[in-house]
């Protein structure tokens, strides 16, 4: 069902962060082609350049603006210049950007671990209070907040990527409760696992780690699943057609899970003890023998 405005299909623009590659670059692509006005953040010129190629080779319209999650004054150049490109602001934000950061709460440094922070949570939700003026005067809007199912399903290796997420998904739910009576509607969007360059650089974190840190068969095991997991997943488009979905429904649901990995995942951590789901967890990451007992064991099969 959609929503007419003047004849119509709303929303008329939308403005979608981390737009280059994955989830970002499929959602705005697909919402091009259905006639929406988007614009898509990019990292760097380069990127930006790129993805308005990648549009035009397809026969789509498509803008783009360099824009740094972390730089709150570049932030605030972007929605400017979205707003100069629309009616003085976009009808609908999709959040998206975000940054992966996998290993050991106590491994990683403190610099990688405010730098996801910074990107999945004070980047995402700053880049919807400086769209939200132009949403109240209007006296409607949609922001869909994209997080991920790993908010609701905790796993070793992933400790501070999970918090990122985790507090995200719980701030957009006051969000939704802030700003609903300015007629502005905000979704929250929770994918599974998908087939993204995230992955890639998922693997590079924890073979990094494994390359200077005593335990590196722990680190090496959980590089090895996530790539058989990486192997399995399918490409971004579901949650892409998500993603278009709640921007029209007019009355869209406070949270749409993606995959059936995310649904399976998020209603067995909700239905099983947390011995049993810790149990299985440790199992899958080499975490269930004593630290000392795992050093033994590697030293015998290194021949020491």
């Amino acid at each position: 069902m959609w929503e007419q405005t003047n004849g119509n299909a709303w929303p008329v623009s939308v403005l979608v962060t981390g737009a280059t590659s994955g989830i970002g670059l499929a959602t705005a692509l697909r919402l091009a082609r259905e006639g929406r006005q988007v614009i898509g953040t990019a990292r760097s010129k380069e990127k930006a350049d790129a993805l308005v190629r990648n549009a035009h080779a397809q026969g789509l319209a498509l803008d783009a603006v360099v824009m740094d999650l972390t730089d709150p004054a570049s932030c605030q150049e972007a929605v400017a210049r979205a707003a100069d490109l629309t009616d003085g602001g976009p009808h609908a934000l999709v959040a998206n950007a975000g940054m992966p950061l996998t290993g050991g709460i106590a491994d990683l440094p403190e610099d990688r671990i405010r730098e996801v922070l910074e990107v999945n949570v004070v980047g995402t939700l700053r880049m919807c209070t400086l769209v939200l003026p132009a949403m109240r005067r209007r006296g409607r809007g949609r922001i869909v907040i994209v997080s991920s199912a790993v908010a609701r399903i905790p796993s070793p290796m992933s400790g501070w990527y999970t918090a990122s997420k985790h507090a995200l998904s719980a701030a957009t739910h006051s969000l939704r409760m802030e700003t609903r009576r300015h007629g502005v509607r905000v979704v929250l969007v929770e994918p599974g696992t998908v087939a993204t360059p995230f992955w890639d650089r998922a693997q590079e974190d924890l073979s990094s780690l494994s390359a200077v840190l005593a335990d590196a068969d722990v680190h090496n095991r959980a590089a090895n699943l996530f790539s058989r997991i990486h192997q399995s997943a399918g490409g971004p488009q579901p949650v892409a057609r998500t993603i278009a979905k709640a921007l029209v429904v007019p009355r869209p649901r406070r949270r749409y899970t993606v995959g059936v990995d995310a649904h399976l995942g998020a209603a067995l951590q909700c239905a099983a003890p947390l011995w049993l789901s810790d149990h299985i967890k440790t199992r899958l990451f080499a975490l269930h023998t004593p630290a000392a007992a795992a050093r033994t064991r590697v030293g015998q099969a290194n021949g020491s």
